[in-house]
């Protein structure tokens, strides 16, 4: 398959190889196009339905046959920035972590320092650098965990200046503050992808991918039209960051 072309099929675990073969092909592109496609390589592929991740209970960097909303964010990034699987994995260590993490005999020994919760990726400044002002008009809401308040798009406002998106955008759904569990304001992940329906126009549509389950249940990689995700969704609100 042309990493050029549009992505069909399910996804199961990359070869090496074909990673290599992949990367090779889109060195030359955005780093919002590689996110973007890396994403849309795993719509299919099953919904991760281990509490905390299966990548976290095994200790592991690489389970890519089942995904959830997290390590579909970190895995699409770290194979657009990386050119090989090593390096992939060397910025998984970088990027996952509050600090770094730590590999011993091929395990990962520190996921206690992960990222846990979808603000504190935003706020690392590791996952690209938040626009959300920059997109439209900041509401702000109850934070949590520290924070006073969080600023945020609204369902509207995201409807509203939708154009304004690029391939590769990271949207962070923001949770209602009355129904947060944990502390938790980021409620799930997904990715942005844009396509041109005529060549030559500006007529783009805009879709997202995400790793859409419950856990303990299941679900599967989705690739959907925002517009149609936003009307839907339980959350109130999102936030976004961008890799330049």
């Amino acid at each position: 398959m042309n990493p050029t072309d549009p992505i069909n099929s399910v996804c199961f675990a990359l070869t090496d190889e074909e990673t290599l073969k992949y990367q090779s092909g889109l060195k030359d592109r955005p780093v919002g196009e590689r996110i973007a496609f890396w994403a849309e390589r795993f719509v299919g592929t099953p919904y991760d339905i281990d509490p905390i991740g299966e990548y976290v209970t095994r200790g592991v960097i690489v389970v890519d046959e089942r995904v959830d909303c997290m390590y579909l964010t970190f895995r699409a990034v770290e194979l657009a920035l990386s050119n090989n699987h090593n390096e992939a994995i060397e910025i998984a260590l970088d990027k996952r972590f509050h600090t770094k993490g730590i590999l011993k005999n091929g395990k990962v020994v520190n996921y206690d320092d992960r990222f846990e919760y979808g603000e504190d990726m935003i706020s690392s400044g590791k996952w690209g650098k938040e626009i959300t002002s920059e997109i439209g008009r900041v509401t702000k809401i109850k934070g949590s965990r520290g924070l006073d308040s969080i600023g945020m798009l609204s369902l509207g406002e995201l409807m509203k200046e939708m154009q304004k998106l690029k391939s590769g955008d990271i949207i962070f759904f923001i949770k209602n503050p009355g129904k947060r569990i944990s502390g938790e304001i980021v409620g799930h992940i997904g990715i942005i992808k844009t396509e041109v329906r005529k060549q030559g126009t500006e007529n783009r549509q805009f879709y997202l991918i995400h790793a859409g389950g419950i856990k303990g249940k299941g679900g599967a990689v989705k690739k959907v039209l925002f517009k149609d995700y936003i009307k839907s969704m339980p959350f109130i609100g999102a936030r976004i960051t961008r890799f330049d």
